[in-house]
C-alpha cells in the first residue's frame, strides 16, 4: 500500500463528497418511510447501501488527508 498523501484542495473535495453523500443517504433514508410504491422503495433501499459504501470508501481516502 503506498504512503501518499493527499493536497490540502483534495482532501476539501472529498470533505466536500462525504458531507453530499451523508445528506442523501438521510434523505433516502428518512424517505422511506413515506413511500408506498415497493419498486420505488426498493431503489431507494439500493441507494441507502450504495451510499453507505460510498462513505466507507471516501472516509478511508480522507484518512490521507495532511489535516483531519
Amino acid at each position: 500500500m503506498s504512503n501518499h498523501r493527499l493536497a490540502p484542495h483534495e482532501s476539501l473535495e472529498i470533505h466536500e463528497m462525504l458531507n453530499l453523500k451523508t445528506v442523501c443517504l438521510a434523505k433516502s433514508k428518512l424517505m422511506q418511510g413515506l413511500v408506498f410504491d415497493q419498486d420505488l422503495k426498493a431503489l431507494m433501499q439500493k441507494d441507502v447501501e450504495q451510499s453507505i459504501k460510498a462513505i466507507a470508501d471516501l472516509q478511508n481516502l480522507y484518512k490521507k488527508a495532511p489535516i483531519h
